[in-house]
């Protein structure tokens, strides 16, 4: 039997707690028979939701209405809400994609995250780059769940691909170097490993690509790190907008975001730089830049 691993007990009752995101407050009792198991829960949360950009593939035409609205959900309450809206069985039912929630991979990650805390395993939620999604050497902007084994501790899950996933992966064991957390992405760019170029988000309406962007997933990540997981278009504090907008003084900021985020998180001091840093910390107001909707100012709960 493989040796037990230690998880500080703050941050064992930390991630098993829900966040204001990933509480499904008055709507608990749908997850009363939901089982301690993390494979089965991520086949749940796959077959609950559909990605906004998985339509043609799976040859259901989305209602423009949801591509619209449902992504620009926050909390989890409002997600189960309109998943039991549109059919009120069990959620371990498997939906008809008409049924499903229409979302992104954070929506994924975080009913994911939402059913380990709730069945008492420690979870968070991660941002990054995948290079599974592509051939050509591309890492897509990506968010995964991250939970605590017993015996090997911090694993990275994806359950967007959980029951059909990419030649060698392993959708509850992803390999650290085909998901690649946003801080470690960010030092490879710094130290010439990597080209920022590579790095991104190429839908049919966006081509971001660059050290900024990187630079955002880090914010993201260490918000995430702290029960903050918002929007990955939600956009506050210390950044830039491009790459002729970094400047050093940013750059400066990230290396040392960036040595708090990489695969091995030190709990406390990620807390620490979090709550003390105004330009990190996410504040009650943050500009949303929605693709369909638009830019908006949303006050969080």
């Amino acid at each position: 039997m493989p040796s037990a691993v230690h998880l500080d007990p703050e941050a064992a009752a930390f991630y098993t707690t829900q966040s204001t995101f990933s509480d499904p407050g008055a709507l608990v009792g749908l997850y009363a028979e939901l089982p301690p198991d993390p494979t089965r829960l991520a086949h749940i949360a796959r077959g609950l939701v559909i990605h906004r950009l998985e339509g043609e593939h799976l040859d259901y035409a989305i209602p423009t209405d949801r591509l619209h609205d449902d992504a620009e959900t926050r909390y989890v309450d409002d997600i189960l809400r309109i998943i039991v809206e549109r059919d009120d069985a069990p959620l371990d039912r498997e939906r008809p994609y008409s049924d499903r929630f229409v979302g992104i991979c954070r929506d994924f990650a975080l009913l994911f995250c939402s059913f380990l805390r709730h069945v008492g395993i420690p979870a968070r939620l991660r941002s990054g780059f995948a290079d599974y999604f592509a051939d050509d050497g591309f890492h897509a902007d990506h968010v995964v769940t991250e939970y605590w084994d017993e015996t090997r501790g911090w694993l990275l899950a994806d359950p967007n691909v959980a029951t059909t996933p990419p030649d060698g992966i392993d959708p509850l064991d992803v390999d650290r170097d085909r998901f690649l957390v946003a801080g470690t992405a960010w030092r490879a760019i710094r130290e010439g490993r990597a080209d920022p170029a590579t790095f991104g988000l190429r839908t049919p309406e966006l081509d971001l690509t660059g050290e900024w962007f990187v630079c955002g997933n880090v914010r993201l990540d260490l918000a995430a790190l702290n029960r903050s997981e918002t929007l990955l278009w939600d956009v506050w504090g210390a950044g830039a907008d491009d790459d002729a907008s970094m400047t050093d003084e940013i750059r400066a900021l990230y290396d040392r975001v960036a040595q708090l985020t990489h695969d091995d998180v030190p709990f406390a001091a990620a807390r620490e730089l979090y709550t003390s840093h105004e330009g990190l910390r996410t504040p009650k107001t943050v500009l949303s830049i929605a693709t369909f909707n638009g830019p908006s100012q949303v006050t969080l709960r």
